[in-house]
């Protein structure tokens, strides 16, 4: 009976993260019962080891004492699943409890406190696959790059610079009336547009270069490249260098509503991508998204002829993935793919996960 309930279990409880919906857990057919967190692990892939759909880990999450935050896990911590009135629940043992023998023989254990940072918990998906985005990745509005600074020149005479070298900037708008210590130079390139309205996004900016300001006059000022990836370029702009850190309190979880959108961009692909690459989705903050939330993403079936009836039908739609928003922008998000059954492709529709709302 017990290995019945441990390969489909429904748990009906409230969503811890997902606003009171109810929604089926299931746990995966080979699971541990136990599993010991090591350096390198992310909580999706643990959680992956015990639940179907991994972004459900709260949901099993049991009490335990001193231990506030299911999504801070370290390593060398005790992952158990346990059962508690038929239900299962994860819990965790964080160190190990010193052992005293008193005078009848009996064992006293107790527990040891372990000081831990925030930053040294595991990550909640891979960050060496979205690091660089976070750094460098920055999606403007039309109106943000008519207002930014803008290189106009260098050393020598020269229509390409690289590190080391002196650039001059000019901000004509406001003077460098809040001028920073530092600047990323970007690149504006691909327009970000709506597949079903045709509007607009926004356009993206890639990080070519760091500059640090050494003097400025009036509307102009004087930098050194002191980091490039690729050459800095006439007209390439000056923006603040976004936050880059992502943490511990960024972990897998859907939305509170529906959410339907695409995927609208890939980054040095053509046809496909799969698990571990970055996406853009039309779909951003005005649309309520934030970092963590998770999507499905499913493929249109295929137009064919019924021909008994002489009539186009579509095929139904199949599962391909599913993807982690990581970055959001006013109107659009940076996601990795976190799983893929199948190559996924532009225009893919990403959905909240069945069940979530």
């Amino acid at each position: 009976m017990m290995k019945s309930l441990q390969r489909i279990l429904v748990v009906g409880i409230c969503l811890l993260v997902a606003g009171g919906a109810l929604a089926a857990v299931d746990l995966r057919d080979n699971h541990p019962d136990v599993y010991y967190v090591k350096k390198g692990d992310t909580l999706w892939d643990i959680s992956g080891r015990f639940l179907e759909n991994p972004w459900q880990w709260p949901e099993l999450w049991h009490d335990n004492p001193g231990i506030d935050n299911p999504h801070l896990i370290y390593p060398g911590d005790e992952i158990r699943l346990s059962w508690v009135n038929g239900q299962p629940r994860l819990t965790v043992n964080r160190g190990e409890a010193a052992k005293t023998r008193l005078a009848d023989g009996t064992v006293k254990l107790t527990p040891r406190v372990r000081e831990l940072d925030r930053e040294d918990a595991i990550p909640a998906i891979p960050m060496s696959a979205i690091q660089s985005y976070l750094k460098e990745g920055l999606v403007v509005e039309r109106d943000d790059i008519a207002q930014a600074p803008y290189v106009v020149g260098g050393q020598d005479g020269r229509v390409v610079y690289g590190m080391g070298d002196t650039i001059y900037a000019r901000d004509p708008v406001t003077l460098w009336e809040q001028i920073e210590r530092r600047y990323g130079l970007y690149r504006v390139g691909e327009e970000y547009v709506d597949p079903n309205t045709d509007e607009v996004l926004g356009y993206e900016a890639r990080q070519v270069a760091l500059a640090s300001v050494q003097d400025h006059e009036e509307d102009m000022a004087t930098l050194e490249l002191v980091r490039s990836s690729e050459d800095v370029r006439v007209d390439d702009r000056l923006f603040s260098r976004p936050d880059g850190k992502v943490r511990a309190v960024l972990y897998p979880h859907a939305p509170n509503d529906k959410v339907t959108g695409r995927i609208i961009r890939f980054f040095d692909r053509i046809n496909s991508v799969a698990r571990n690459e970055v996406v853009v989705i039309n779909r951003g903050e005005r649309e309520g998204m934030e970092p963590g939330h998770v999507l499905e993403i499913y493929q249109e079936g295929e137009l064919v002829r019924d021909r008994q009836r002489d009539e186009m039908v579509r095929l139904p739609r199949t599962k391909a993935g599913t993807l982690v928003l990581f970055k959001v922008f006013e109107k659009v998000s940076y996601a990795l793919v976190m799983t893929s059954t199948r190559p996924v492709h532009m225009n893919d529709l990403v959905e909240s996960p069945a069940g979530s709302y």
